[in-house]
């Protein structure tokens, strides 16, 4: 009787121990997916502008209060709508987009308020230069895709940030040295 209340503990521990998480994986649909950015022009307006071209994924286990994000960004897919500001932002005043291709954001953290994330806290490479950068969640959802009724998950999340950080300094102050960048994500589970 000992051996098989021995056994059966060994076999529930085991058991315990080797279940899953409950980690959904989600791949992020590029086709729904803008990264964009705003920032002050000469104190007169708010020029903005968007990356086209991005991929990554994100994971997140809600139970165990835990996610990662991985975002990839192309920098040379940014649009403003003015091909000449585009080619200017491209070049090496701005984004330098022929020696630096890819910004990229990294989790750390995630911050949960509930079942739902509020925060991100990550890095950001852009310029070859990484810094820690926080991300503000405004909305967030997962649930099926109305159109193709598959799994997804939509999140909006902005940041404020200094471009001078990651050596992007170039008509400073006149554009500002403020930039708000906001990621619309939607993402599919693997």
């Amino acid at each position: 009787m000992l051996h098989t209340t021995t056994t059966l503990l060994v076999a529930l521990f085991f058991f315990s121990t080797s279940v899953p998480a409950a980690t959904e994986t989600y791949t992020i649909d590029p086709t729904h997916t803008y990264p964009h950015f705003a920032v002050s022009h000469l104190g007169f307006s708010t020029m903005r502008g968007r990356f086209d071209k991005s991929s990554g994924k994100l994971t997140i286990d809600r139970a165990a209060k835990v996610g990662s994000v991985e975002i990839t960004i192309e920098t040379a897919s940014l649009s403003t709508g003015l091909k000449k500001r585009d080619a200017h932002l491209r070049s090496p005043d701005f984004f330098n987009t022929a020696e630096f291709p890819k910004a990229t954001y990294k989790s750390t953290a995630v911050k949960f308020n509930g079942d739902t994330p509020t925060t991100v806290e990550g890095n950001l490479t852009l310029l070859g230069v990484t810094k820690p950068v926080t991300l503000t969640i405004t909305a967030f959802k997962c649930g099926k895709n109305p159109m193709n009724q598959k799994a997804m998950c939509g999140i909006d999340a902005t940041a404020n940030m200094k471009r001078s950080n990651f050596g992007m300094n170039y008509a400073l102050p006149g554009v500002g040295d403020n930039l708000k960048l906001t990621i619309e994500v939607e993402a599919y589970r693997n």
